[in-house]
């Protein structure tokens, strides 16, 4: 689901510079489908479905299949349209360390609107 991820946000000549000193690993959750995402200096280096348990992250963002496919619309319905909309609702969790997510959260934000409308 998330294939395309490098190429939309490697793509995006603002979103990489806005992420040009972030380097981390986190987990995208989709339903029980785990990603690994290894961003390095604002890129995005690999996407790698279904990690070996306890591969190392920083920190993960997980929701069902269906709040994705929702916030991933090309204009998502109110409640599906940011992440933390997702977690106050209890359709998203995002746990692990918070230091890197929150001071780079626009560029979080970005990336994970990078496949609105793609998929």
């Amino acid at each position: 689901m998330l294939n395309r991820l490098s190429d939309l946000v490697n793509g995006d000549a603002d979103l990489v510079r806005r992420g040009q000193y972030l380097t981390a690993t986190f987990i995208i959750g989709i339903g029980d489908t785990d990603w690994l995402i290894e961003i390095r200096e604002g890129q995005v280096a690999t996407v790698q479905p279904e990690p070996a348990l306890m591969t190392p992250s920083q920190f993960s963002i997980r929701a069902s299949e269906n709040a994705w496919r929702e916030f991933w619309q090309p204009v998502p319905l109110p409640g599906f349209h940011d992440i933390f909309a997702m977690t106050k609702s209890g359709d998203a969790t995002v746990e692990g360390d918070f230091q890197p997510f929150m001071a780079n959260l626009r560029y979080f934000k970005d990336l994970l609107a990078a496949p609105r409308g793609q998929i």
